[in-house]
């Protein structure tokens, strides 16, 4: 059962490990989708603010990502890119140890998780790694994260996944709407619903 197109916008609270909120605006093209967003919250004694914007061609791949990011620690400014052949670029530099990633996953971000289930396109029963171009949401550092995705059933017009990120000791079981768009991430986000609708966007 495939995803429906995405809808123009989503928003998530951010819970229990983070106190904020993130909202999403999805624009479709010709080439893929964009999707601009802004998250901010409160974690750990720190506030902090991302604001982005990400390429997907039509597979959902990661073709681009522009994210600039405040905390107490200043303001700083990252461009990601895919490059037809040969290593990410992270502000113009080559970063080998990304190579095999084909999604950018952002820490403050719910929206992000959504990216390697549309490009998978997973069987019910089927499982795959996806490594992930991974940004820090304090201070946009940059590093390769492990991931495997498996889905698990359909139910109530969207899917369940089985999520596993080793590095930090985390499975858990991530919930999608029709559009593929998180409903629930235990423990960081939770889709925002409004009293007279399902949720935010359809």
């Amino acid at each position: 059962m495939p995803f429906d197109p995405p809808p123009a916008f989503a928003a998530w609270r951010h819970c229990d490990a983070r106190e904020g909120f993130e909202v999403v605006f999805i624009r479709a093209g010709l080439d893929g989708h964009t999707i601009a967003g802004q998250t901010s919250a409160v974690e750990d004694g720190h506030a902090w603010s991302v604001s982005y914007s990400v390429r997907v061609d039509r597979s959902w791949a990661t073709q681009r990502a522009e994210i600039t990011g405040h905390s107490s620690a200043g303001r700083r400014r990252l461009v990601i890119e895919r490059q037809a052949s040969g290593p990410w670029l992270v502000n113009g530099v080559a970063m080998p140890a990304l190579q095999g990633c084909q999604d950018v996953d952002l820490e403050s971000s719910a929206l992000t998780n959504a990216l390697p289930v549309h490009r998978l396109g997973l069987a019910v029963g089927e499982a795959a790694q996806s490594p992930a171009v991974y940004v820090r949401a304090l201070d946009l550092a940059v590093e390769r994260l492990e991931q495997r995705y498996a889905r698990e059933a359909d139910e109530a017009g969207g899917q369940r996944y089985e999520y596993e990120a080793p590095r930090f000791e985390l499975r858990c079981e991530l919930v999608y709407d029709r559009h593929g768009l998180l409903l629930d991430y235990p423990g960081l986000a939770r889709r925002w619903v409004d009293p007279d609708r399902r949720a935010t966007g359809g």
